[in-house]
């Protein structure tokens, strides 16, 4: 606190929840801002008295002085392991000050005399003091990660980032640089990393036809209400300058353009290049305007080494986000980081998801009843196979994990009880007492509401893409990176770590765990041990595309995206 100018009396402020100074009555209050006068009569004919004695005996007072050297080193010795807030810009309070949980408060200072008294309570704060007085928080010791095999990053194989063109791809890169009559102009749905894969394959297709790509229009996302624009979520003048030699981006269709009716079309799944050219070419050379819907695996996964090339220049360099959005996420994320590493647990357990997948949650009957009669009412929702049951759906691996599950899997994957977690997704059915057996063992879990100062979140209120993208910085900058179910997020942070050098990200190998779930004869230590070995292979260690045909090259991007000495030339 900066000292004051004056040597007038200097006041010290005390930033506490306003639920807690109201409970505070007036005359406690006044004793907590009164100093108490120590100047009586009676203390100071003690004083007299003690020191009169102690200075007229030496070894009375050398007696006296080991005692309380003593006292003072036991004391320091017990108290030695200082608490420390589990939140980096959290106020840690004592117990028997919370009751309840608070809600939300606006925000401000507390302060003295003719100042207006406020509160400074960020969200994280709300969040822990919500923890607690559900008994759930625990301190965190010294406040750091302790050492474990759990945080051992994948063998990258010395695989890096490799994106050299051929001869015969710069070669055609100036005629369709200066072409100014194809405009090709698309229209991306869904949610952000849909949304990004559409965009990726947007830039290809303008290449293959030789079009100038219009920047893709955001369609409002019916479920979110997100009327984003591209330039609210992405870098748009950084899209533009990265794709300079293989695409040419332009804001908006020239006047010569604006009266043409476009060529529309919404291609069917996996379709070839040679299939768009021969569907649309000849029209889009008369017409000079293309206007492509729902691209969402619609072009091939299988292209050529060139546009594999492309689709990872497009999503790992080309799609930055916008920097308000990037410097917060950048933020948020160096505040999980500010105490050690940390996981980024990607948890689908959305009421939709549930619905969507034909599973339950499996927490209670209750939640469980739910999905069962919105899935009954609403069953053209269900978009996993109907002639599955729930069970066999589970056991085949095709479920989300519930909070039981992820918890079990980590211990078995030998995370410590103190490991940092932040939670991204969507708010969970049943809110955050579905988190609890996840809470209850790693109590030091924070979602960006937990983590971000007050206000700081407020701009992108509305905004369900860039609130997602915050997720994805937060977790593509993690140590370790795990998602409890498959989905388009999950997909490109797989790709976007090994991209970045094979960072670690857990894949639930669910279809053979589950069964050892269910089995109680197993020792923990030996439940442990299987974990452990079935999850070996499946750490983010490089994994080449080619093994598998139909695999997205933004999720392996090896080989054609990445080399290493031994494939450099090839």
């Amino acid at each position: 606190m900066a000292k004051s100018k004056n040597n007038a009396k200097k006041l010290s402020y005390i930033s506490v929840p306003s639920q807690i100074i109201n409970s505070i009555s007036s005359s406690s209050l006044q004793s907590l801002l009164d100093s108490p006068k120590k100047t009586s009569r009676s203390t100071n004919r003690f004083f007299f008295f003690f020191t009169n004695s102690i200075f007229r005996r030496p070894r009375l007072w050398f007696f006296t002085l080991f005692l309380f050297g003593f006292i003072g080193m036991l004391k320091f010795g017990l108290t030695l392991n200082i608490p420390f807030s589990p939140l980096p810009c959290a106020t840690t309070l004592p117990q028997n000050m919370i009751s309840t949980p608070y809600p939300k408060s606006n925000l401000g200072v507390a302060r003295h005399n003719n100042i207006k008294d406020e509160v400074l309570l960020t969200k994280a704060l709300v969040s822990h003091v919500e923890l607690r007085a559900q008994g759930l928080d625990k301190l965190e010791g010294d406040g750091g990660v302790e050492k474990s095999e759990f945080w051992k990053q994948p063998d990258g194989l010395g695989y890096k980032p490799c994106l050299s063109f051929s001869r015969d791809y710069r070669r055609a890169t100036d005629g369709v640089l200066k072409d100014r009559r194809k405009y090709l102009m698309v229209v991306v749905s869904g949610g952000l990393n849909q949304q990004r894969n559409q965009i990726v394959d947007a830039v290809v297709i303008a290449r293959i036809l030789g079009a100038s790509l219009v920047v893709p229009i955001l369609q409002v996302n019916v479920i979110w209400g997100d009327e984003s624009e591209f330039g609210d979520i992405f870098d748009l003048e950084h899209f533009k300058r990265v794709l300079a030699n293989d695409v040419r981006v332009v804001s908006a269709l020239p006047s010569t353009h604006l009266m043409t009716k476009p060529v529309e079309g919404s291609p069917p799944l996996h379709v070839t290049p040679s299939w768009i050219r021969s569907r649309y070419l000849r029209r889009f050379n008369r017409e000079g305007v293309l206007l492509l819907r729902g691209l969402d695996s619609r072009l091939s996964k299988d292209l050529s080494s060139d546009l594999q090339k492309l689709r990872c220049k497009v999503a790992f360099n080309a799609l930055r986000f916008a920097q308000p959005v990037q410097e917060l996420g950048d933020r948020i994320a160096e505040r999980m980081k500010s105490k050690g590493p940390y996981l980024a647990l990607h948890l689908r357990m959305e009421k939709d998801v549930w619905v969507r997948t034909g599973c339950l949650p499996g927490l209670s009957e209750e939640l469980d009843e739910i999905v069962n009669n919105e899935r009954i009412e609403r069953p053209e929702l269900l978009t996993a196979r109907s002639n599955m049951t729930y069970h066999e759906r589970k056991m085949a691996g095709l479920c989300p994990l519930n909070a039981v599950e992820v918890t079990r899997l980590l211990k078995g994957l030998g995370a410590p009880k103190n490991t940092r977690i932040y939670w991204a997704g969507g708010q969970p059915l049943g809110g955050k007492e579905a988190l609890l057996p996840l809470i209850q063992e790693f109590p030091h879990f924070y979602s960006k509401e937990d983590l971000a100062l007050p206000g700081e979140l407020q701009p992108f209120a509305n905004k369900a893409s860039i609130m997602a993208a915050i997720d994805y910085i937060v977790s593509e900058k993690s140590d370790v990176f795990m998602p409890s179910h498959g989905g388009n997020m999950g997909h490109a942070i797989q790709g976007h770590r090994a991209f970045a050098g094979h960072k670690k990200y857990i894949t639930p190998n669910k279809r053979h765990m589950l069964p050892y779930f269910h089995n109680s004869s197993i020792s923990e230590e030996e439940f442990n041990r299987i974990i452990k070995e079935l999850h070996q292979d499946s750490l983010g260690q490089p994994e080449l595309r080619t093994i598998k045909a139909g695999r997205d090259v933004t999720k392996y991007p090896i080989p054609e995206c990445m080399c290493n000495d031994s494939h450099a030339n090839s």
